[in-house]
């Protein structure tokens, strides 16, 4: 049974374009949309004994369920063919979202919600499931200048990006952007930020020749490549363009993602991994990035 696709959902603007594209995307994997609404917290629930008054609570599930069957409708109207169905949960919104997505093949979330303010990036319950999520996370930012107030690409114009680094091959994040981007029709591009090595600095050596800097970047471009070769032979029909950049990598894939319809970067789990912590590379594209990013959790 192939796993649909979850869609948070809270009536702010934010969540509206992610379930808008997360259906996009449901139509383009031929599965499923499942909504999900989290009822809002009340200040000092969280305290053992305390209760949520009962008539209080009812009609938090009154307006919850109002919420999701409009969205249900106005997804199955935009997008014919869409299977849609969506539920009320009682959690804490990350909770209730982190346990719909065990069975789930994609959680898709507005950075930012109701319960964000002006001016925040990236709210508390996107970065929570980005963090912690089970499956692949992609995260729809909802403000100015962003994909937010661009069309979707038309089939076949796009652009898929992927940060990679070829000294540690991330193969569910490679994974997840190859068939992204075949389905797309979109062009990939493969992103891996680079560094001069250590030994070309040092108290005798104040200026890195070009002849070196040429052969370390030879290096970088054969390891990519070889990286690589597994998946353009398993997707021979993505069109790869591959770019090194001597930046730091959350410099490097921000400046990407400017051009792109979909940014995909890895997110390390495993013993030696902080659970629920994101590196600072991911967090740093999240709060930044200019189009949705796709976290793809993979053993460290």
């Amino acid at each position: 049974m192939r796993l649909p696709v979850l869609a948070g959902i809270d009536g702010s603007a934010g969540a509206a374009a992610a379930a808008d594209w997360a259906a996009r995307e449901a139509l383009l994997r031929g599965v499923a949309l499942r909504l999900c609404h989290a009822l809002p917290q009340f200040p000092g629930a969280e305290v053992p004994g305390a209760e949520v008054p009962g008539p209080a609570l009812e009609r938090l599930r009154a307006l919850g369920t109002q919420v999701v069957q409009r969205a249900v409708d106005d997804l199955t109207e935009r997008h014919p063919g869409l299977a849609v169905d969506g539920r009320v949960a009682g959690e804490a919104p990350a909770d209730a979202l982190l346990d719909a997505a065990r069975d789930a093949g994609l959680l898709v979330v507005g950075a930012r919600g109701a319960g964000g303010f002006e001016g925040l990036a990236v709210g508390s319950v996107a970065l929570r499931t980005a963090a912690a999520a089970p499956c692949p996370v992609v995260l729809v930012p909802d403000r100015p200048g962003t994909f937010a107030e661009r069309a979707p690409a038309v089939r076949g114009t796009g652009q898929v990006v992927l940060g990679f680094d070829a000294h540690r091959p991330a193969g569910e994040a490679a994974g997840f952007a190859f068939p992204a981007a075949e389905a797309r029709a979109a062009r990939l591009r493969v992103v891996q930020a680079w560094a001069l090595p250590a030994e070309s600095v040092s108290s005798r050596t104040l200026v890195v020749t070009e002849e070196d800097r040429a052969t370390w970047e030879d290096q970088e471009v054969l390891g990519l490549s070889d990286a690589l070769r597994p998946w353009r032979e398993k997707y021979p029909g993505v069109t790869v363009a591959t770019d090194l950049m001597l930046l730091h990598p959350a410099e490097a894939l921000v400046n990407a993602s400017r051009a792109a319809d979909l940014l995909v970067v890895g997110r390390r789990t495993g013993a030696r991994t902080s659970e629920g912590r994101l590196g600072p590379v991911t967090h740093a594209v999240l709060h930044h990035a200019r189009c949705p990013v796709a976290v793809v959790p993979h053993s460290a």
